[in-house]
C-alpha cells in the first residue's frame, strides 16, 4: 500500500468528533510548521528521499503524504502521489505566487497571513494574487443579454422594449 493511500486511509476514516477535531488539529499544527520551516529559509525545493523529508518536517509518512498531497498543485511539476514509497526520490520545485494563490483558495488564512510571507512575496504582489482569487470566484453568465442591446429575437428593438417585457 502506498503511503499517500495510508493517509487516505487515515483521514477517512471513522472517528468520534473530538478524535477527529484532535486528528485534524495536530494535521494542522504540523502543517502550519512545515510552511513556517520552508519560507523562512526561502528554499523552493523539496529533494530527497520522502523519508528524510519526512523526519526534516518532524512527520510520519502517511502524514507526510498528506502534506505533498496539499502543497501538490502549488508545485511547478505535480508529484505522482499514488506512486510514492518510503525511498522515492523526491525533486520538486514550489511555486510560491501558486502557493499563494492556492492558500486562498483553501481559505487557510493561519498559512496565507504568516509573517514569513514578507520576506517571499511583496505586499504588492501578495494584494495582486488575492485579486485575482477574489476574481476566480466570481461568477459570470456570459450569455446574458443586456437590457439595452438588440433583442435576440431579431425584431431590431432594444430588448427591454421587446422580449424581456414578454417573460
Amino acid at each position: 500500500m502506498s503511503i499517500y493511500q495510508q493517509w487516505l486511509d487515515q483521514a477517512e476514516q471513522e472517528f468520534t468528533q473530538e478524535a477527529y477535531d484532535a486528528f485534524w488539529e495536530n494535521y494542522l499544527t504540523k502543517e502550519k510548521s512545515n510552511y513556517e520551516q520552508i519560507l523562512e529559509t526561502k528554499d523552493t525545493s523539496l529533494k530527497g528521499p520522502v523519508s528524510e523529508l519526512a523526519k526534516r518536517f518532524d512527520m510520519d509518512l502517511a502524514t507526510f503524504a498528506g502534506f505533498l498531497d496539499g502543497i501538490n498543485t502549488s508545485l511547478t511539476q505535480p508529484l505522482e502521489l499514488e506512486t510514492l514509497t518510503e525511498n522515492s526520490e523526491i525533486d520538486a520545485t514550489i511555486d510560491w505566487e501558486s502557493l499563494y494563490f492556492n492558500m486562498h483558495k483553501a481559505k487557510a488564512d493561519w498559512l496565507y497571513s504568516l509573517p514569513q510571507w514578507d520576506g517571499i512575496l511583496t505586499q504588492d504582489d501578495r494584494k495582486a494574487i488575492k485579486k485575482a482569487y477574489n476574481k476566480s470566484t466570481i461568477v459570470t453568465n456570459e450569455n446574458k443579454v443586456g437590457r439595452n442591446e438588440p433583442c435576440p429575437c431579431g425584431s431590431g428593438k432594444k430588448y427591454k422594449k421587446c422580449c424581456l417585457n414578454k417573460s
